[in-house]
């Protein structure tokens, strides 16, 4: 089903329906799923890119000519200033954000050998240090307007290591610190603070690892298959569309890891 027959389809007011929307990493496989899915229950979404401009302006476009509201926003999140930047340009396109998707991330796969300290501290600059910068902007006037929602996309690799090297394990764990940290903090200002721990999702997935490699973790997940972008895009939207729910880890790995 297209966004367009989706957004015809809606037939109520979503609880989304007008809320600003920001999406690291939003030009992406996941993102991209993130994007559409909150552009079809009524956001206004925010498409935040590092060097995908393309793809980022066709997702828009395609939103836009659906009747939904998006913009493309770009932003190098290895830059600690490029933060307030990123906030401040979608304030002046969007208004004050709403929901925080910090999904931007990056990794190889490479074995501990490989990783020095300036490939750990690039990975700790975008994987860790940009979502919390992030969070700590966006968070006064969620708090102020007593509702908002940030949603850090981690990783199962945080709670069982894998392929992609210490430093995207190390930094996707601390996300996890972070979700415990500010979570209790703003809890009665009616914003929650969660975290989802994806598997392989996509295709795209298993084509970045080695064949081998690749083939022998699906062939561990539970359920035999890997995971659907669609599926976590629901997932997604179901956290945040719950306001009693905060403080978690969630994954979503096809039964992978017993939680």
């Amino acid at each position: 089903m297209s966004l367009i027959e989706d957004r015809a389809g809606l037939g109520r007011v979503s609880e989304f329906e007008g809320r600003v929307a920001l999406v690291t990493g939003g030009a992406g496989h996941v993102g991209s799923s993130m994007v559409r899915s909150l552009a079809t229950a009524g956001a206004h979404v925010a498409v935040a890119h590092h060097s995908g401009g393309e793809a980022a302006e066709r997702l828009v476009g395609d939103i836009r000519r659906a009747g939904g509201t998006a913009v493309a926003v770009q932003a190098d999140l290895g830059d600690p200033d490029a933060v307030d930047r990123l906030v401040d340009n979608v304030g002046k396109d969007l208004g004050p954000i709403d929901i925080l998707v910090a999904n931007a991330g990056v990794g190889k796969v490479r074995s501990w050998k490989d990783v020095g300290p300036e490939e750990f501290d690039d990975a700790l600059a975008i994987n860790l240090r940009a979502p919390y910068l992030l969070a700590r902007k966006v968070l006064p006037s969620m708090t102020e307007r007593s509702w908002g929602r940030i949603l850090f996309v981690s990783s199962i690799a945080a709670m069982l290591g894998g392929p992609f090297g210490p430093d995207y394990s190390a930094s996707k764990a601390a996300l996890h610190g972070l979700v415990h940290y500010f979570a209790p903090q703003v809890a009665a200002q009616g914003v929650t603070v969660n975290v989802l721990a994806p598997a392989l999702m996509g295709e795209h997935s298993v084509a970045m690892m080695d064949a081998e490699v690749g083939q022998a973790i699906a062939a561990s997940i539970p359920v035999g298959r890997i995971g659907a972008m669609e599926e976590l895009a629901d997932y997604a939207l179901a956290v945040l569309r719950n306001g009693y729910l905060t403080n978690k880890v969630l994954p979503i790995d096809g039964g992978m890891f017993a939680h």
